[in-house]
């Protein structure tokens, strides 16, 4: 995705493509957690989670959904984020609990610009947000099977299922990515120069999308093979 999307990086800042660094550590830390099952690794990779999600909010989020008292400025949006992303790092340290419960209010305020975002009928960024939504819920009723139907599973020596929940909600994160860039290509970028692309084919029922800019596309993989 570092590769794919630097077209648009280029155009825009090369900060958007943070993101995707933290994004890396995400699943370092995952490893380590679930490889150790440790107090300081459930802390790392909840941070790492906290930290992504507030990088995405800092760096895309629609300036028309600020809070009013920021007066659509960016840079108090991102002091703002950053306050709280720091206060929430210190506090989960002292009660773990806490890690949890911004994570979850995060969860429904995404919920709640998604729809509003859905209602405005844009057809690619509807197109994105079904996909996505799709995705989230596989992720979702293979983590809620997991966890009510875990004994089940132990029986007949099938003990993989949280795997896939880690694989399925990884791939929401790509898209979740796209509808962003979208979204500030449509509310920043005046010259309507971004295009949906998707590794490796355009043309597969499965692939990971990206964005670049018109006439750029990335995706170098020849399509005679």
């Amino acid at each position: 995705m570092l590769y794919l999307m630097h077209p648009y990086a280029q155009k825009r800042s090369l900060i958007m493509q943070l993101p995707w660094v933290l994004y890396i550590l995400v699943g370092l830390f995952s490893v380590y957690f679930h490889s150790t099952l440790s107090f300081l690794g459930q802390i790392l990779d909840e941070l790492s989670i906290l930290w992504l999600l507030a990088t995405c909010y800092c760096i895309w989020f629609p300036c028309c959904y600020f809070p009013a008292f920021l007066k659509k400025d960016r840079f108090y949006f991102t002091c703002m984020i950053l306050f709280i992303s720091i206060m929430t790092t210190f506090l989960a340290f002292l009660k773990p609990i806490v890690n949890a419960y911004v994570l979850n209010s995060i969860a429904i305020h995404i919920c709640y610009f998604v729809r509003m975002e859905y209602k405005k009928k844009n057809a690619q960024v509807n197109h994105m947000i079904i996909v996505s939504v799709a995705w989230w819920l596989l992720a979702l009723s293979v983590w809620i099977s997991d966890r009510v139907f875990c004994t089940f599973w132990q029986q007949i020596n099938f003990a993989y299922l949280h795997s896939f929940w880690h694989i399925f909600i990884s791939l929401v994160f790509p898209y979740v990515v796209v509808i962003l860039v979208l979204l500030d290509g449509h509310y920043e970028m005046s010259d309507n120069s971004l295009e949906v692309h998707y590794w490796p084919h355009d043309e597969w029922f499965v692939g990971l999308p990206y964005v670049t800019l018109k006439g750029k596309k990335t995706n170098s993989v020849d399509k005679s093979c």
